[in-house]
Order: structure tokens, then C-alpha cells, then sequence
């Protein structure tokens, strides 16, 4: 039996949701285990950045 799940991929170069067979990894967010995730990649990876923007643990204070 065969029970590997499909995976998903944003492609940011065409704005879509591809399989494993879609653009080339540089062009790609993911995978994603649902098609539904890899349609937020965008919304997850900017909820990501701002938060690691604010993590103190990896930020200096900043001067004044």
C-alpha cells in the first residue's frame, strides 16, 4: 500500500497552489499538508517574520 499523503506548494511566482510537480523549489513556500494551508503560505509566512521581527531573543534593544 501506498500511504504517502500529497504535499502542497505555494508557487509565488504564479500565485497558485501547485503539487509536487509545480515550479522549482526557489519559486515555492512549503509544503503545506493541505491544500488549504498552502493557500495562507503568504498570511503564515508574514505572521511568522513579524513575529521573529519582535523576538527578544534575537534582537538587541535599540538605541535611543
Amino acid at each position: 500500500m501506498n500511504d504517502v499523503k500529497p504535499q502542497y506548494y505555494y508557487c509565488v511566482k504564479h500565485h497558485r497552489v501547485e503539487g509536487e510537480e509545480g515550479c522549482r523549489a526557489i519559486d515555492r513556500l512549503g509544503p503545506y499538508d493541505t491544500r488549504e494551508e498552502a493557500e495562507r503560505a503568504l498570511e503564515t509566512a508574514e505572521a511568522r517574520n513579524e513575529e521573529w521581527d519582535n523576538d527578544p531573543v534575537w534582537n538587541d534593544p535599540e538605541d535611543d
